[in-house]
């Protein structure tokens, strides 16, 4: 939350507790994958083609990701949908292989992933638990608030609104 990389998912896979964890599990496999194996490669990969040697790593774990989700988890995948093939342009992702797994080791390589994807997939189910509160008035498809809610939440525009108070509460809780 304290870094807003890789929100992009926020609009689309947030819209409950579920999807949003959903998502950012996916993501942190493929931040794991994606770090270890660039950390094994980096010194062999020349310069003038790194950024497309790691898009194609992370392209790989993706792939993988994607298939193993429509596989076992079909009725999350059609909820993401188009969504997790975008998991290879993520900031976060290519940002953490540029920043971290090329310039260390396979082990801090891989806490770094795992830290990183935990904390994103973290962020997007509590994004994805207020959304769904407000909006439906039920966590994880479990109903808390009898009523509709407000339809506004479940839409696009509620995880501007819940994502900005989200930010605003934690940047008023650190300064404290």
């Amino acid at each position: 939350m304290v870094l807003i990389l890789g929100t992009c998912p926020t609009l689309a896979t947030t819209s409950s507790a579920i999807n949003g964890i959903g998502m950012g599990l996916a993501t942190t496999f493929v931040l794991i994958g994606s770090n270890v194996v660039i950390s094994l490669i980096a010194k062999l990969i020349p310069d003038k083609v790194r950024i497309p040697a790691y898009v194609v790593v992370i392209a790989t774990f993706v792939t993988i990701v994607d298939l193993l989700m429509q596989a076992y988890v079909p009725s999350l995948y059609k909820q993401l949908g188009i969504f997790i093939p975008l998991i290879v342009v993520n900031c976060i992702v290519l940002g953490r292989a540029e920043a971290f797994a090329n310039k260390n080791k396979v082990l801090p390589s891989f806490f770094d992933g795992l830290g990183m994807g935990l904390g994103f997939a973290m962020a997007l189910g509590i994004l994805g638990s207020i959304r769904e509160l407000l909006g439906a008035g039920s966590i994880m498809s479990i109903k808390l608030i009898e009523g509709d809610g407000m339809l506004v939440f479940i839409l696009a525009p509620g995880a501007f609104i819940a994502l900005g108070y989200l930010i605003a509460i934690i940047n008023r809780l650190r300064k404290a």
